[in-house]
């Protein structure tokens, strides 16, 4: 629309300057008639074949018609404008366009503002609806969950059988927890604890199910004060992430040292590591893109930095813990 508009009033300008030319050239003509007109100014030169009659010209000073004497055919009759007073008749032209071109556009903004906000209101009517849809059933999920859980720590925890389906109830808990971080702003509760009783107690969760991969944990204790429920939630998004999109034969290494965490695995490479932590973001088919978003969101709001490193197909996820270790 701005450029659509751009040559519109250029193409003006040009007409403009051209109409101003034109009338400058039909009041001199008409002077050279009547000589009333201050505008104007008259010289004298000498006749010469090559010389144009009745046409506007320009010099560096001024722009001029010629035109013959009645009753003598060797001098012409010069009448002349000066170039300065035409540039300034040329600036008038084009402040009044710019005037009206920032007054056109801002009258195509506010339309296109209204036509946009008229288009996208049925979809951002469907988004809340969907939004409000989700949150629906997040809430309904959390009641029979909450039970399913607190029953099977009642069952034989020994059969194969009630181990399986907890995984699998604390598997749908956990995104359960990451979808209701995803839609509200979590409040937080500061509390100390060990770093790592979180680490080894997602990795107890994830090593049974992905036993084809080595797992090297190097981790003391570490005490930090923060909300430990969004820090399980962070390593387990970063674990779940370097279990899911692994090798056959791969690897995951934890390690600590100083006030820095760093999660390591290996994989086959990632195409744009600057956008991993992007909403809805994903190299493949699997996942949702936002488990990473998520983890992304959590350590901004616990003052956790964050920092995704790639060296081949080596991928390492470090955590600076540096603000909130205890002392």
């Amino acid at each position: 629309m701005e450029l659509f508009l751009f040559f519109i009033f250029y193409y003006y300008h040009k007409i403009e300057e051209e109409h101003l030319k034109e009338n400058l050239f039909l009041e001199m003509k008409n002077y050279s008639l009547t000589f009333k007109n201050e505008r104007f100014e008259m010289d004298i030169v000498s006749y010469h074949e090559d010389l144009k009659l009745y046409e506007l010209l320009e010099d560096n000073e001024t722009l001029y018609i010629l035109v013959p004497f009645p009753s003598n055919q060797e001098d012409l009759l010069k009448i002349y404008y000066p170039i300065t007073s035409y540039q300034v008749l040329r600036k008038e032209i084009q402040h009044t366009l710019l005037w009206q071109f920032l007054f056109l556009t801002l009258i195509a903004i506010f339309i296109s503002l209204l036509f946009s906000s008229y288009i996208l209101n049925p979809l951002r009517k469907s988004l809340q609806l969907l939004e409000m849809f989700i949150k629906d059933i997040i809430h309904d999920l959390n009641t029979p969950l909450t039970s399913i859980l607190i029953n099977l720590k009642l069952m034989d925890t020994q059969n194969d059988e009630v181990e399986s389906i907890t995984k699998s109830a604390k598997t749908i808990a956990m995104l359960h927890q990451n979808l209701d971080a995803y839609l509200k702003e979590a409040h937080f509760e500061s509390e100390r604890f060990n770093l790592n009783d979180v680490i080894v107690e997602q990795v107890e969760f994830f090593a049974p199910m992905y036993d084809y991969l080595r797992w090297d944990i190097k981790v003391k204790g570490h005490i930090i004060k923060s909300d430990k429920n969004a820090l399980s939630r962070i390593i387990y998004n970063l674990l779940s992430n370097a279990c899911k999109y692994n090798t056959s034969k791969g690897f995951i290494d934890i390690t600590l040292a100083g006030n820095m965490l760093a999660i390591q695995n290996s994989s086959y490479g990632i195409k744009n590591p600057s956008r991993v932590f992007e909403r809805f973001y994903k190299e493949s088919e699997r996942g949702l893109g936002i488990g990473l978003h998520i983890v992304h969101k959590l350590c901004m709001q616990l003052e956790i930095a964050i920092n995704v490193k790639v060296e081949g197909k080596v991928i390492t996820f470090l955590l600076d813990f540096s603000k909130v270790t205890s002392k």
